[in-house]
């Protein structure tokens, strides 16, 4: 019998894993399926994109191997990006590096950081990648627990001593996936302040940046004070642009960090596909006009979906950013017994908090990307899951 690694059985089950077959079977049922799981909007992707694709992939130069340099234009789009949106100067050669979407870039990160015996700090609920990253490292994840009582921010000075001696990596996400959640500007000076001291590496996620709404506006961690030495910072045209499909990121960070992550990337990739980033180099220059648009979209259907969701017993939050919508549920029900009922009883598909990590039971979240019509439609049959429970 073949015998499959440690780290595999490590691994923890993905969120998402099961659902594409499930929501398979329900359709040939003939249930009438409401997807608001996944992180991925149903708007379309920016013409400029379309177009600057449809004009590249005709060009045979473009189907050669990217290499981890990639095309220079999307890399010098993507500094001005930074310099414009946050006032923060990267090389475009030395300090910024193009992904494979920036999914595979945070757990690359975690290879070039990360020995047996390391520890990495990881926000529970947060996205699996982090945990798995680590876990793929051969390190340890000290995962902490990230609730209404903080705002849900990881705050590092609750770490135990010793687990702050010996992380090297820690992972922060905001504006957050699930919780919704934004950091103030003083929340991201502690942090740098504490990794500094200590040594360890901010891996700040940072996708949902352009997606805020009633007048907040997110922060890049490098417009903190000394960040520059101890963080990488991680953008992506998935969330914002509607180019999930896409896999084009970045991420940014002094010299000695980047190069770490590109030499894993060397034997792991061989860079996205240069016509993807062809067209990502047309998308940035227009990328806070073009994010505007989507933004609108988005808080139409979250002033949508919040009320509707009251009138059914739900208790959310208002999120000032993100697509997501995170929902406490009752004391006593149990998220993925919640999510599980609410797919294969009135064919909603939300995802559990404790998909997450059990730092998210007693939450589910839902994604605001269908219309505003589904999603008030979701929010009535969610409402009859609640009443049952």
């Amino acid at each position: 019998m073949t015998q499959f690694s440690r780290r595999l059985a490590a691994l923890p089950t993905y969120p998402m894993a099961e659902i594409p077959a499930i929501k398979r079977r329900l359709a040939q049922q003939g249930v009438d399926v409401i997807d608001v799981g996944a992180g991925d909007a149903d708007f379309a992707p920016p013409e400029v994109a379309v177009e600057a694709l449809a004009h590249a992939v005709r060009d045979p130069a473009m189907s050669r191997y990217a290499f981890q340099l990639g095309l220079p234009a999307f890399r010098e789009a993507a500094a001005a990006y930074m310099k414009r949106r946050f006032d923060v100067r990267f090389d475009p050669f030395t300090e910024l590096h193009p992904l494979i979407g920036s999914k595979e870039g945070i757990a690359h990160l975690a290879t070039a950081l990360l020995d047996p015996g390391d520890v990495a700090i990881v926000p529970e609920p947060g996205y699996a990648v982090y945990e798995g990253g680590t876990v793929l490292a051969g390190a340890e994840p000290y995962r902490y627990a990230l609730t209404p009582r903080t705002g849900f921010l990881l705050e590092l000075d609750e770490i135990p001593a010793d687990v702050l001696r010996r992380a090297k990596l820690v992972y922060l996400n905001y504006p957050n996936n699930p919780t919704a959640a934004i950091a103030p500007r003083e929340y991201l000076a502690r942090a740098v302040a504490v990794c500094r001291k200590q040594g360890i590496v901010i891996a700040y996620d940072n996708p949902y940046c352009e997606i805020t709404f009633d007048g907040h506006v997110a922060p890049s961690v490098f417009e903190i004070p000394g960040a520059r030495d101890i963080a990488v910072e991680f953008h992506s045209l998935s969330k914002t642009f509607c180019m999930t499909g896409w896999r084009l990121a970045w991420a940014v960070g002094r010299p000695e960090l980047i190069a770490a992550l590109a030499r894993v990337k060397n034997y792991v990739d061989t860079g996205a596909f240069l016509a993807v980033q062809a067209a990502g180099a047309a998308v940035l220059p227009q990328a806070e006009a073009l994010a505007r648009g989507y933004v609108a979209r988005f808080k139409e259907r979250r002033d949508a979906m919040l009320p509707a969701l009251r009138a059914q017993g739900f208790e959310p939050e208002t999120p000032e950013a993100t697509m997501y919508v995170w929902v406490p549920l009752p004391e006593g029900v149990a998220s993925a017994a919640f999510s599980r009922r609410a797919l294969t009883e009135v064919g909603v598909v939300t995802l559990a908090g404790s998909g997450f990590g059990a730092g998210g039971e007693g939450f589910f979240r839902i994604a605001l990307t269908v219309g505003t019509p589904r999603l008030v439609e979701a929010a009535e049959r969610l409402g009859k899951v609640l009443a049952a429970v």
